[in-house]
């Protein structure tokens, strides 16, 4: 991407009232940023949904003079920069209506023909969910997933941690520009993190911490990835924002239940109640609803499954023996080939379905995956 071009993209975002989904319209309609910039704004009035009031302020020359300002920092502190046209844009995030028109990172951040998941929630998590999150991550990594998050406290931190310590890479979203660190405490993860991921923001430079920043992270973190998992949250947070906005890209969306009177509980269970999430009590929830189980991924489904759930009881053991040897098997046959009662295999084979280590056919048969 051309200086030139970066510039003009540049001089766009710093209009007022000319958002990302306004830029990309206007650069549909006359074909490229250095082009709008070129017309008057009396004629991109006339394009649909573009009234004065978001061009008329097109040709100050502060948006130029910011512009530059901006360019000579990503020169500065080798930033790296991609326009959501380009092939080096996160292949998802182009799908989102108002996805970033310019996307700044840095690190080592690698996404293409790689799994994405979201991981959110409170900043103030429990026991219960720190463990959770380490456990879904261990279990999930010989998948090699990118985990996404915002760097705050809490989940957020809990899900990159744990994706270094698995190997994975972790890309963390931030509501400021790239030359501040928010919270300034974990600015200690930053390195680690850049090592096997890094940041993405929109933000510039000259944008400081600010609260109301954070709906416009949300949206990145929601248009990474393929699905969204909440993992603790209140009944307001952010986190219910940024799983609404991966519901509204059409994005699976995922919540981890719990008791009905635990305060950071009451938003995931909300979720689950109003069907705006999917369960997720474990590692195969969120494979079965993916696909990921049945992907032809550089480790075979079937290891990954062995590696994911060796916690099998001595009857399931049997049962998915029995299943790997013999493909595809009605439920009397298990059972006799088993020596199992009929009516507790078939409890058996709800259980390991649950597990992700078999999966019912048409036909009343049954697989191993």
């Amino acid at each position: 991407m051309t200086d030139t071009k970066i510039h003009s993209l540049l001089a766009l975002k710093h209009v007022p009232n000319l958002g990302d989904t306004s830029i990309k319209k206007l650069i549909q309609h006359v074909g490229s940023a250095e082009e709008v910039l070129s017309k008057k704004p009396s004629q991109l009035c006339k394009i649909e949904g573009i009234g004065l009031h978001k061009v008329g302020d097109l040709h100050n020359p502060i948006h130029q003079k910011a512009a530059e300002k901006e360019l000579q920092f990503i020169r500065d502190q080798n930033i790296g920069i991609s326009c959501y046209d380009e092939p080096e844009y996160p292949e998802k995030l182009k799908h989102c209506i108002d996805g970033p028109v310019v996307l700044f990172s840095r690190g080592n951040i690698r996404l293409q023909q790689q799994k994405i998941i979201s991981i959110v929630g409170t900043r103030n998590i429990t026991t219960y969910g720190t463990q959770f999150c380490e456990e879904l991550i261990s279990h999930l990594a010989p998948l090699n997933p990118v985990i996404v998050s915002g760097f705050a406290y809490g989940v957020d931190i809990c899900a990159h941690n744990a994706a270094i310590q698995n190997n994975l890479q972790t890309v963390a979203c931030m509501a400021h520009g790239l030359n501040q660190v928010y919270p300034k405490v974990h600015g200690k993860y930053v390195e680690r993190i850049e090592a096997n991921g890094g940041f993405f923001t929109d933000y510039w430079s000259s944008d400081t911490f600010d609260r109301k920043n954070f709906l416009g992270r949300n949206r990145i973190i929601a248009g990474l990835s393929e699905a969204t998992l909440v993992i603790e949250s209140a009944e307001k947070g952010g986190s219910l924002v940024t799983a609404q906005i991966a519901d509204s890209y059409n994005r699976e969306v995922f919540a981890v239940p719990g008791r009905t009177t635990d305060a950071y509980s009451k938003g995931c269970n909300h979720l689950i109640k109003i069907q705006k999430a999917h369960v997720l009590t474990h590692a195969s929830d969120l494979l079965y609803t993916l696909n990921w189980n049945l992907e032809a991924a550089e480790v075979s489904s079937r290891n990954v499954q062995k590696q994911l759930f060796v916690e099998l009881t001595s009857s399931e053991k049997s049962v998915y023996t029995y299943l790997t040897q013999e493909g595809k098997k009605e439920l009397d046959a298990i059972a006799l080939s088993c020596k199992i009662p009929t009516h507790q295999t078939a409890t058996l084979l709800l259980n390991m379905e649950m597990k992700g280590v078999v999966r019912p056919l048409p036909g009343k048969l049954f697989e191993a995956v």
